[in-house]
């Protein structure tokens, strides 16, 4: 209610909004969006993904034909895995996999930021795993056995949790450094949202809580599988909102002018922000323990995955199966 000293927005509550934010009155300043990857690291990805598909693709023929055929075939000794572009592959992505290992050492470093926000170092990090089996399947001949397919299988398994892992990591706010956010930051920026709605729309901010109130679902979650399917079901629900919330703004109200389309993306982009944070505050504890068990299964399968590339590795240059003499 207006003059009151708390307001409920979507199940959650958060600072009474200014009553400066109304109609007429300049934007208010946003806080920062969630970190995200941006071009650089989208093109990165791309680049990770096109070389191993590019190489497979070149030489499709070589990589499916039975082991009988592939001696005979002329670009066996350059694709075998110890051939010069086969190992190519394996040292490239042995480098990278090493790297990998990096991203744990950063996040025992904190807040030390002249090498990198810690967000930035899980998504190079999130990258390379999800690019690592192929190149090492590029390496392997897209043959799998013994040692090798043990590893292999494990760093499968990694990059698939990797995955879970990823989706996990931003249902958790977080500032652009990766830092998790206090609620009392979470309310702060959720109050910040629906001000700027306000004045993008011309609104006042009761009415657009209105609209963002009814979009977030009450109910509690329980267990691993729950809180997963919550998440889930929470991102399908926040996409159709956000569609029936541009329709809503869009409309004319009461002889009005249309609003501007510029104007209308940005309301509707603030608006999705606003809700994904409802959102998450709502499970934010279920997540957060979710998250801890992914934690607890992700290591040991890691920690496998490196020991078998380990042995690998080993055992190939003790046999001489290498061009590094």
């Amino acid at each position: 209610m207006p003059g009151s000293s708390e307001r409920t927005i979507s199940h959650g509550v958060l600072p009474a909004t200014p009553q400066s934010a109304v109609r007429g009155r300049p934007r208010p300043v946003r806080p920062p969006d969630k970190s995200s990857g941006g071009a650089g690291g989208r093109l990165f990805l791309v680049v990770l993904l096109a070389i191993p598909v590019a190489a497979t693709a070149l030489w499709f023929p070589y990589y499916l034909s039975p082991a009988a055929e592939r001696v005979r075939d002329s670009m066996h000794p350059l694709l075998r895995p110890s051939g010069v572009i086969g190992q190519a592959f394996g040292i490239f992505g042995l480098a990278l996999f090493l790297f990998m290992w990096l991203y744990p050492l950063r996040k025992k470093l904190g807040l030390v930021r002249w090498i990198g926000s810690i967000g930035a170092w899980l998504r190079v990090h999130t990258y390379i795993g999800l690019a690592l089996p192929l190149l090492i399947a590029v390496h392997a001949g897209w043959r799998f056995h013994g040692l090798i397919g043990l590893g292999y299988l494990a760093m499968v398994i990694v990059a698939a949790s990797g995955i879970v892992g990823r989706y996990l990591y931003t249902r958790i706010p977080r500032s652009r450094s990766g830092a998790e956010l206090s609620r009392e930051e979470i309310g702060n920026r959720r109050r910040a949202l629906v001000t700027g709605i306000a004045a993008d729309l011309g609104l006042l901010p009761e009415e657009v809580e209105a609209s963002l109130e009814r979009v977030v679902d009450p109910s509690g979650v329980a267990g691993v599988g729950g809180t997963l399917l919550r998440l889930f079901s929470d991102d399908v629900a926040r996409w159709r909102a956000v569609s029936a919330l541009r329709r809503e703004w869009a409309t004319p109200r009461n002889g009005a002018r249309p609003v501007e389309p510029k104007v209308l993306n940005a309301a509707v982009k603030l608006a999705r922000d606003e809700i994904r944070l409802a959102q998450q505050i709502r499970v934010l504890d279920a997540t957060q323990r979710v998250f801890r068990y992914w934690h607890v299964a992700h290591r040991p399968v890691s920690v496998t995955a490196f020991l078998a590339i380990g042995v690998h590795v080993a055992v190939a240059i003790l046999m001489g199966q290498t061009w590094l003499h």
